[in-house]
């Protein structure tokens, strides 16, 4: 997958860019503030339908503008030429996929894959798991044809359920929702542990890459109930007079998690900081690999001031790692060195100052 044209309007600090990245690796500098992240976030809002700072209303639209506009041209992995438009005014919003109106924005950002590696990326091993679930759902969303009518079920039957719990119903009122939410989300919990034991040698063998001090990584799902116990009906059976005190929903799929395991840190012991950002890039480099294993193709691979992330060494390993693939990279960085650790060449380089981008 290759992006070769994405203009923006309107987005943060950026009024009107015009960006033409080549193939191979791309290098975005500019001082802080200046709209290299910006861009990022553009492509990647393209991606996931949200940036990774928040929401659209979430002044992602430049102050005083009604909306930003983003237009995008790229290649797909059998070499078609593609191409997205989109409107968004943090509430309402316009696509077009192809020339024809997109029915979603769903089957928008189904089109464009992006993976993305910024300062905030540690939260996908310190934060909460509603990060992790995103991580999970992202690759089923374009690997697993199933998956989202299954999650759209699951979710239309949650919020069902947890309308009626605040009304106190009778036990007959929630017997069907209690069905149609076990149905749905055993479903979802087995794509969900299924793609997890497909992940996990990938990770293993990334995770050695970078944190082989650490011995073999393993991956552990948790899917949100006690699953060994029971059935999903039986635990929402068993936790129904809970649920009615407390009016929602306490178990089930949309409580899952899973995490990172390492056999060389004795009793869980707590990662360091550094060691959850590069826990973190090896599992967003492993969830690339996985996406290529199974599309043919690799993601485009966004890595937002990767040197104020990692050190040299570990820069320079991730960057070979990806390269070497054929994949397109976009990096920032608040300055331009000659070369980038281990003697790495961008195939291009731009320059963000003020909103205003420029390059070759």
């Amino acid at each position: 997958m290759r992006l070769t044209r994405l203009d923006v309007s309107r987005l943060r600090c950026l009024e009107h860019a015009q960006f033409r990245p080549a193939p191979g690796l791309n290098l975005i500098t500019g001082g802080n503030g200046a709209g290299k992240t910006s861009l990022i976030e553009a492509v990647h809002l393209l991606g996931y339908g949200r940036s990774f700072r928040g929401r659209v209303r979430d002044g992602l639209i430049r102050s005083g503008a009604l909306n930003l506009e983003l237009y995008a041209e790229w290649q797909d992995g059998q070499g078609r030429a593609r191409r997205a438009g989109l409107r968004h005014s943090g509430n309402d919003w316009e696509a077009r996929l192809d020339g024809a109106p997109a029915p979603s924005l769903t089957e928008l950002c189904a089109e464009l894959a992006v993976v993305t590696f910024e300062p905030g990326s540690h939260e996908l091993i310190a934060g909460g798991a509603e990060h992790r679930r995103r991580f999970l759902d992202w690759a089923l969303f374009h690997v697993e044809p199933t998956f989202l009518p299954v999650w759209r079920r699951y979710a239309r039957a949650l919020k069902q359920r947890n309308a009626l719990l605040k009304r106190q119903p009778s036990p007959s009122a929630l017997a069907p929702w209690d069905r149609e939410l076990a149905e749905a989300g055993e479903v979802l919990s087995r794509l969900r542990s299924d793609y997890l034991d497909r992940l996990e040698p990938v990770l293993v063998a990334t995770a050695a890459e970078f944190l082989p001090e650490l011995g073999p990584a393993g991956l552990r799902f948790l899917p949100g109930w006690r699953r060994d116990d029971g059935p999903l009906e039986d635990a929402l059976l068993l936790a129904r007079e809970r649920d009615l005190a407390l009016g929602y929903t306490g178990l089930g799929p949309h409580r899952a998690d899973w995490r990172v395991d390492y056999l060389g840190l004795p009793g869980r012991e707590a990662l360091s900081r550094g060691q959850e950002k590069l826990t973190a890039l090896a599992c967003v480099l492993a969830q690339a690999r996985a996406f290529a294993a199974d599309r043919g193709e690799w993601p485009l691979v966004c890595l937002d001031d990767l040197a104020s992330e990692l050190d040299s060494a570990h820069q320079h390993q991730a960057l070979a790692s990806v390269l070497a693939s054929g994949a397109q990279v976009l990096l920032t960085a608040t300055e331009a060195p000659d070369r980038l650790p281990g003697g790495i060449l961008p195939a291009a380089r731009f320059h963000v100052e003020r909103g205003v981008l420029s390059g070759p």
